[in-house]
């Protein structure tokens, strides 16, 4: 009775097909001319601990300053931070936790724990939020 139908994909204009060639998921939104700026960071963890990972470009506006630069800052022995956003603040932060860090272990005598960097670099951040362009991730 009735007429079987093959499944028809659908299909892209032209203008679609070539605004997706060449290009990543994060840069396809981006309007002629624009260009995409931001830093990526990123942790993942897995069963014996975690990997840090960041690109490695400092832009000012759509000038590359640093094409080499190390966004990923050791705390403590076992302890790294990845950084993001201003690079004065996040260096700032991040002498300021290794500073802390390096007394408390002195005093304690043990290791740092990874939960003591990250509440002190979130304490930090909040509250000077106003006044702070920053964004961390702090893993070891």
């Amino acid at each position: 009775m009735y007429a079987q139908q093959q499944y028809q994909p659908p299909t892209m204009s032209s203008a679609d097909s070539d605004a997706y060639t060449g290009k990543s998921a994060e840069t396809r939104h981006l309007k002629p001319g624009e260009l995409s700026t931001g830093t990526t960071i990123m942790a993942v963890q897995f069963d014996k601990g975690v990997v840090l990972a960041a690109d490695s470009r400092v832009s000012t506006g759509a000038y590359v300053a640093n094409r080499a630069s190390d966004k990923i800052a050791q705390l403590h022995d076992h302890i790294w931070c990845c950084r993001s956003g201003s690079a004065a603040d996040t260096q700032a932060l991040t002498d300021y936790v290794r500073h802390f860090l390096a007394q408390l272990a002195v005093e304690t005598g043990r290791l740092p724990e990874v939960k003591v960097a990250a509440h002190l670099m979130r304490k930090l951040c909040y509250e000077n939020k106003d006044n702070l362009m920053a964004g961390v991730i702090i893993g070891g």
